[in-house]
C-alpha cells in the first residue's frame, strides 16, 4: 500500500489573492487587446500590495480597479491595503524573439508563427482513476476548499473568514485509490467562534459533501484547525507571492513540475501554453484508452517555435503501442508552437482569473480539458 497527499488552499489564502490579481489583469488586458502579452507578479502583506512586471499591448491595465474588485470579491476589506504598481513594457528582445522566432530568422518557416516567450520543461498528466481523469485526492482537496469558500459566502455557517487550506492523503492499491487515510481541514474564523460547533458544522457542510467519491471509515483521521486557532489569516498573517502553489495548480505529488508557475502570464509563456496543451494531450491519450496512466513532458527554447522535447511516459500502462510511438502520433495529431497551442485551446480569451484557484486541470469548463481528439489518436497510432 501507497499514500499519496494532495493540497488545496481557498481564494483567501494569500498567495491565491496575489495569483488571483495577476490574472485579473491579464484578463482586462485580453479584453481590450487580444495580442496582449502580460508577465505579471503580485505581493501581498500587511496592509501593502505590490503589482509588478512586464505588459505589450494598446491597454494600460486599471490596476487599481482590479485589485480593489478582487479584495472585494474574495472577502477582505478594499481599505486595508496600500497599492504600489509598478508594471512596465516588455524586454524589447523578448518581444522580437516572441514575434519572428528563430526558425523564421534561419527560413526554416513559412507564414505566421511565434517564438516561445522564455524555455522551460512542462508537464501533463492524465490518469483513469475519475471522471475527470485527474488523481482523485488532488480532486477532493479541491472539493474540500470550493465548498469551503460557498459555505462561508452562502452563509451557510457562521463566522467563517477567507483563508483556509484542505490536505487529503488517500491509500492506493494497485495503483488505485482504496481508502481515505487523512483529511487536514484549516479554515479562518472570527475571533467569537466557539472551536466544537465550527468543528460540527464544517464536518456536516463542507466535509460529508465533499468527500462523497470516497468517503471516511472508522480509521480516517479527520483534522479541524489542528493548530487550535485561526483568527488572523489571509495577508496580515502571512505574505503571499505569485506562483508559490505550484503543485495545488498541478497534479500534487503524482508528477514532475517543470517549475513555471501559471499565473500572470500570457499564452506566448509556455510554461502555462504549454502545460494546458501537455495536460490536453495526455487526457485524450488517457480517453482514447492508449493507457491507463500518462505523463506528457514537452521542453521549448526561448524565440524557438518548435519543442525541443516531446515525451509521452505511460508507467507501463500503454495498451497499443510503445511510448515512442506515442510520442511520434503526438507531433502528428497536435500542433505544439505557441501560436497552434494558442489557437488549438483559445487562449486570447479573457478566461483566465477563473482558473486561478482550486487548480487548472481536470475542470470540464476549460479548453484543455476536452477529450475531442481521441479518434485522432487512435488512427495515427493504428
Amino acid at each position: 500500500m501507497k499514500k499519496y497527499t494532495a493540497e488545496s488552499v481557498t481564494e483567501g489564502h494569500p498567495d491565491k489573492v496575489c495569483d488571483i490579481i495577476a490574472d485579473s489583469v491579464l484578463d482586462e488586458c485580453l479584453r481590450f487587446d487580444m495580442a496582449s502579452r502580460v508577465a505579471c507578479e503580485v505581493m501581498a502583506t500587511k496592509g501593502h500590495i505590490l503589482v509588478a512586471g512586464e505588459t505589450a499591448g494598446s491597454h494600460i491595465p486599471r490596476v487599481p480597479e482590479i485589485v480593489r474588485d478582487v479584495l472585494r470579491r474574495v472577502g477582505y476589506p478594499e481599505d486595508r491595503y496600500t497599492l504600489e504598481v509598478l508594471l512596465h513594457r516588455q524586454s524589447p528582445d523578448i518581444s522580437a524573439g516572441v514575434t519572428r522566432p528563430l526558425e523564421a530568422r534561419a527560413g526554416q518557416a513559412e507564414g505566421m508563427q511565434l517564438g516561445a516567450g522564455d524555455q522551460g520543461v512542462m508537464v501533463g498528466y492524465a490518469c483513469s482513476e475519475t471522471p475527470e481523469k485527474m488523481p482523485l485526492a488532488v480532486m477532493l482537496a479541491h472539493r474540500i476548499t470550493r465548498r469551503l469558500a460557498d459555505v462561508r459566502k452562502a452563509g451557510e455557517t457562521e463566522g467563517l473568514l477567507p483563508d483556509g487550506k484542505a490536505q487529503v492523503t488517500v491509500e492506493y492499491g494497485d495503483g488505485q485509490p482504496v481508502r481515505l487515510d487523512t483529511v487536514v481541514l484549516s479554515a479562518q474564523h472570527r475571533d467569537d467562534v466557539r472551536p466544537a460547533e465550527l468543528e460540527q458544522a464544517l464536518r456536516e457542510k463542507v466535509l460529508i459533501p465533499a468527500l462523497r467519491a470516497l468517503p471516511p471509515d472508522e480509521d480516517t483521521r479527520i483534522l479541524i484547525n489542528p493548530s487550535g486557532r485561526f483568527v488572523l489569516g489571509g495577508p496580515d498573517a502571512d505574505t503571499g507571492l505569485t506562483g508559490r502553489k505550484l503543485m495545488v495548480d498541478s497534479y500534487g505529488p503524482f508528477v514532475p513540475h517543470g517549475g513555471g508557475a501559471f499565473s500572470g502570464k500570457d499564452a506566448t509563456k509556455v510554461d502555462r501554453s504549454g502545460a494546458y496543451m501537455a495536460r490536453y494531450i495526455a487526457k485524450n491519450i488517457v480517453a482514447a484508452q492508449l493507457a491507463e496512466r500518462c505523463q506528457v513532458t514537452l521542453a521549448y527554447a526561448i524565440g524557438a517555435a518548435q519543442p525541443v522535447m516531446v515525451e509521452v511516459d505511460t508507467f507501463g500502462t500503454g495498451t497499443v503501442c510503445a511510448d515512442d510511438c506515442l510520442a511520434m502520433a503526438v507531433r502528428h495529431v497536435f500542433g505544439l508552437t505557441p501560436l497552434e497551442i494558442i489557437r488549438t485551446l483559445q487562449l486570447t480569451r479573457p478566461i483566465f482569473a477563473r482558473t486561478a484557484c482550486y487548480g487548472h486541470f481536470g475542470r470540464a469548463e476549460l479548453p484543455w480539458e476536452r477529450e475531442n481528439r481521441v479518434q485522432a489518436l487512435r488512427d495515427a497510432v493504428l
